[in-house]
């Protein structure tokens, strides 16, 4: 699916929203849906929705910004659309924004939670890093941390990273990184918290390969194992947000490149110390 932005307000009331966790990359407790035609599968989430005040949050909105960011350093994920539509949730007709993605699993291919996998074949007393790391996946785990670490994500759950499995092949693979809207500054409802945000705050995460820190967990990467990604410039800016405007307000937006950028600059410096410290 191209990564884009579809301002024009589209009908898509026939969709049934649930809160079942029900396809690839939908991982949590939002609203979500589905649709097929001609054999493909298009997922579809809200952004935090409340019973009252209807759709309140703008996770759908960094989904994208976080797909674009990662298609600028060059890392493999889950790429997402942001839709402008009418919807029923509840039997409300409700404005809003959403994201759809298509299913990310191959022929053949079915999808196990990390954290189930780990549980059934773990060795003694082996941690679920240990475990990523011995079954070949060192890389895509250190790229997640940076990641992690970039955008505040504070979600990584062992749902929220998948492995899919071949049956007949006998293989495993990571699922393309996904399901980033509990990042950047999803908890700032108003200007007042967006103000009073510090986008360094070290805040607590989930994390189930790490810990409760992105900033600890960025120093479980080793020096000769830093993910070897593009760069990140400060003229992507406007790469990353283009046709963003009429879906977040701009304060948001500036606010979330702050934090960015920020982390970004000291994951830099990160690097350039754990390179002399070696």
């Amino acid at each position: 699916m191209e990564t884009k932005v579809i301002t024009e307000k589209q009908d898509l009331t026939y969709l049934q929203w649930t809160r079942a966790r029900n396809s690839s990359g939908t991982a949590g407790s939002f609203l979500k849906a589905f649709s097929e035609l001609k054999n493909t599968k298009i997922y579809y989430k809200l952004s935090n929705y409340d019973a009252i005040r209807g759709v309140v949050g703008h996770e759908s909105v960094n989904e994208i910004i976080v797909d674009r960011l990662l298609t600028k350093l060059g890392i493999d994920h889950l790429h997402y659309q942001l839709i402008h539509a009418d919807i029923l949730a509840e039997g409300r007709k409700i404005e809003t924004w959403l994201c759809a993605s298509k299913d990310f699993k191959r022929r053949g291919e079915s999808k196990i939670a990390l954290d189930q996998l780990y549980s059934s074949e773990k060795e003694q007393d082996e941690s679920p890093l240990d475990f990523c790391v011995r079954r070949g996946w060192s890389s895509y785990v250190w790229e997640m941390l940076l990641v992690d670490f970039l955008i505040l994500n504070r979600d990584r759950h062992g749902a929220n990273i998948e492995i899919l499995r071949n049956s007949r092949l006998k293989t495993f693979r990571p699922a393309p990184l996904f399901d980033h809207g509990l990042s950047l500054v999803c908890r700032c409802e108003d200007k007042d918290a967006l103000a009073a945000f510090d986008v360094m705050e070290d805040r607590p995460v989930q994390c189930f390969v790490g810990s409760r820190s992105t900033w600890e967990n960025l120093k479980l990467i080793p020096r000769d194992s830093l993910p070897a990604v593009d760069p990140l410039r400060e003229s992507d800016r406007n790469d990353i947000f283009a046709g963003l405007d009429e879906a977040l307000p701009a304060p948001w937006l500036d606010k979330i490149w702050e934090m960015i950028w920020k982390r970004w600059c000291a994951y830099e410096a990160f690097c350039d110390q754990k390179r002399l410290d070696g």
